[in-house]
């Protein structure tokens, strides 16, 4: 049967009889590689458009409808070294998007107006203002209005809008102050101005704006890149299906098209992205990414199989199940939703901050205006004193620093194989005092790999691994990777559930199980050494060879364990395996605490036992059956051949075979931590002494906006040492 790739679900209509489609593509590395994608696909005919964002790694295609079928340019990016996948934009990423653009649009409207006002104000600071004509001084002040009002009423509709939820709800919120604050400079300035005073405070007002705005943008830039990662890592996991359409036709499908009812087939070396019954058939399958159980299961006509399962022999027609509170995902999903809502109730740093900001900021105003009255002070320059107070203490130090020592630090992340999934994910991180590791996937590889490679004789291995690649089987793939063969001997044909077989030079050759091989002696003698292994048996004539598969530790899972000790964290493995393969890890690593057998529920309570011991547990897991853990733990990472609703719902996730991103993790993230406690101390400081100078009314607004500003660049200097810190973490 001829499988073809059916990507109609993701077109959608763009009008003028065009349609558009999304893709994910896997190897852009440069410009050159974005112009030789454009150029190549616009020569298709009917194609309209063809754009590559460099940054996302996507591609936007427009064609004319019904000219061209999708999977051409599939095909056509394959030819040119590029793996592409159908992506669909999730609404969570289309809105930090939104903002996003929102907030930089509104950032250079006030920074134009800003650098204007400035250019304007230079006539009014040098000499004595007293000295110009009150009319030039009046037309400058105007002329400064006519630029400010029109540019913050624009920009800073973030602070409004946020300023008046927060009041409608009867609450305060850091908006509150900074709106109040912006709206007093602007209604003052505009009264100096029209009284023909000497002063008008338009510019501090614009950059008050201008720094709250670049700091409210750097933050959501990076959930903007936080979605955008991890939309393409979704689309590159390429979670398809293979349905039947008719007798004997077959179609590969995205998940989001398959409706209960539906008949799939999964064939050897295939792993389910459905839930159902078995109408047809008999396999091995391996359930390992839902129960953590390594070894495989027998399962015939009507056996359940879940998504995530891998299927090793034989092939299976499928019918996919409706939903049901009975099933293994449900009841996943059950414990998932209870856990993220008891870890929703952590609050960010900034926003603890941001609880104690406004009431002191309104208080300190209210206060200073107050106590200037009953000095005798006239009523204008009370206010004045009090918006200076206001402006002064503005929160930008603050809505700098920490979102650019996050931007800092999650550039080191992802330079040492770490995506952060979370905003809170450093300060999660940051607090982890003790790691429960899954053991199948996570301290292990996910693929299997020959454990004995080096008792085969290079020349059998060599041989071995060419005529493995005529079967689909995953352990015939295991050899055929570690024996790094390319090019597979013709002739060779594979017996389903037995092996491969085949003449070479008048010889028979065979690939497959011990029985199919006359090999059960050499099996068994493997097997007493290593119970946990699949074994594969290679007979060249009389000569016969086995080899051991199985998942291997990852390399520097022994070292990683051993940093994480000295950085004062407690290990422990927590795994749905048998007894004897958790055991045997746990020993190969110096693990003294580790549970077997264990399941998606005793997992969350073994996690709430810990906390209630006083412990921030970090989990890091792969499974279907982790994904409650990762969610009802302190923090939590997942590597990335994790099933994606363990990617999901994890704090971060980790790149590559080696578990050294998960050491610089923690690092990056508590090196972090300090540079966002020592701006916070700073900004603390810098109000310690600033307030008492503008209660004092030795300092107008104009000169408060100054010092704001220079407050502001200083914690974001500081916040840039992350960069040099970080990177030398680890």
């Amino acid at each position: 049967m001829q499988t073809t790739l059916d990507l109609s679900h993701y077109l959608r209509s763009v009008g003028k009889g065009l349609v558009h489609l999304d893709l994910a593509v896997d190897g852009i590395n440069c410009a050159g590689c974005m112009a030789k994608i454009e150029r190549s696909l616009s020569k298709i005919p009917d194609v309209v458009s063809a754009r590559v964002n460099l940054t996302d790694r996507r591609l936007a295609l427009e064609w004319k409808a019904g000219a061209i079928d999708p999977s051409v340019f599939v095909d056509r990016l394959e030819k040119l070294g590029y793996k592409a996948y159908p992506f669909e934009r999730a609404g969570a990423e289309t809105l930090e998007a939104e903002r996003a653009s929102s907030l930089l649009r509104r950032l250079g409207v006030a920074a134009f107006a800003a650098m204007n006002v400035m250019m304007l104000s230079v006539p009014v600071w040098s000499g004595n203002a007293g000295d110009m004509l009150p009319e030039q001084r009046d037309f400058f002040h105007w002329l400064s209005a006519l630029i400010v009002l029109p540019a913050a009423a624009y920009s800073a509709q973030p602070f409004f809008s946020s300023a008046f939820r927060a009041l409608r709800a009867r609450s305060v919120n850091m908006d509150v102050p900074i709106s109040i604050g912006i709206t007093l400079a602007l209604a003052m300035s505009i009264f100096e101005t029209a009284t023909h005073a000497e002063h008008a405070y338009f510019d501090a007002a614009i950059m008050l704006v201008a720094f709250l705005l670049a700091g409210r943008y750097l933050d959501q830039n990076m959930r903007r890149k936080t979605r955008a990662v991890a939309g393409n890592l979704a689309a590159l996991k390429a979670e398809t299906a293979t349905k039947f359409v008719g007798d004997g036709e077959i179609v590969s499908v995205p998940i989001a098209a398959i409706r209960p009812g539906d008949m799939v087939l999964l064939r050897p070396g295939e792993r389910s992205a459905v839930d159902g019954n078995v109408i047809s058939g008999r396999s091995e399958v391996d359930q390992s990414l839902i129960t953590g159980e390594t070894l495989p299961k027998t399962i015939t006509v009507g056996s359940p199989v879940y998504a995530g399962t891998l299927v090793r022999t034989g092939t299976l027609r499928v019918r996919v199940s409706a939903a049901s509170e009975a099933t293994l995902l449900s009841e996943i999903s059950r414990l998932l939703e209870n856990a993220l809502q008891s870890r929703s109730r952590y609050l960010r740093l900034a926003e603890r901050a941001s609880r104690l900001y406004a009431p002191v900021v309104h208080a300190a105003a209210l206060l200073t205006m107050v106590g200037w009255l009953i000095a005798g002070a006239g009523l204008h320059d009370s206010i004045v004193t009090a918006i200076a107070v206001l402006i002064i203490t503005c929160p930008c130090a603050l809505g700098l620093a920490i979102p650019a020592v996050q931007t800092v630090a999650s550039g080191a992340l992802f330079s040492s194989g770490v995506l952060l999934n979370s905003g809170e994910a450093i300060e999660r991180l940051a607090a982890v005092d003790h790691v429960i590791f899954d053991k199948t996937g996570t301290l292990t590889l996910p693929e299997l790999d020959v454990t004995n490679a080096a008792a085969i004789p290079t020349d059998v291995f060599t041989l071995a691994g060419r005529v493995a690649l005529s079967s689909r089987h995953p352990v015939a793939a295991a050899v055929a990777r570690a024996a790094k063969a390319s090019a597979p001997l013709p002739g060779f044909q594979e017996e389903p559930g037995q092996g491969v077989h085949g003449l070479l030079d008048g010889l028979e050759i065979r690939l497959g199980r011990p029985s199919y091989c006359d090999a059960e002696a050499e099996a068994n003698e493997i097997l007493s050494h290593d119970p946990e292994a699949s074994v594969v048996a290679f007979r060249q004539g009389s000569s016969c060879h086995v080899f051991a598969v199985r998942q291997r530790l990852r390399a520097d899972a022994a070292s990683v364990i051993a940093a994480l000790r000295k950085q004062g964290l407690s290990i422990e493995i927590v795994s749905g395996d048998r007894e004897p393969a958790v055991r045997a890890a746990a020993e190969s690593l110096g693990i003294c605490e580790w549970r077997a057998e264990v399941t998606p529920v005793d997992k969350i309570a073994r996690i709430d036992e810990l906390g209630r011991q006083g412990f921030k547990v970090l989990m890091v897991g792969d499974g279907l059956n982790d994904a409650p853990a990762l969610a009802a733990a302190h923090a939590s990472i997942s590597p990335i051949s994790a099933t994606h609703l363990s990617q999901s719902v994890a704090d971060a996730v980790f790149l590559g075979e080696q578990l050294l991103p998960i050491q610089a993790a923690i690092a990056i993230s508590r090196k972090a931590m300090h540079l966002m406690r020592q701006n916070l101390w700073f900004a603390v400081v810098y109000n310690a002494l600033a307030v008492p100078i503008a209660i004092a009314g030795l300092v107008t607004p104009l000169i408060a906006a100054a010092a704001m500003s220079g407050s502001s660049l200083l914690v974001t200097l500081n916040a840039l040492r992350a960069r040099i810190r970080t990177h030398g973490a680890v």
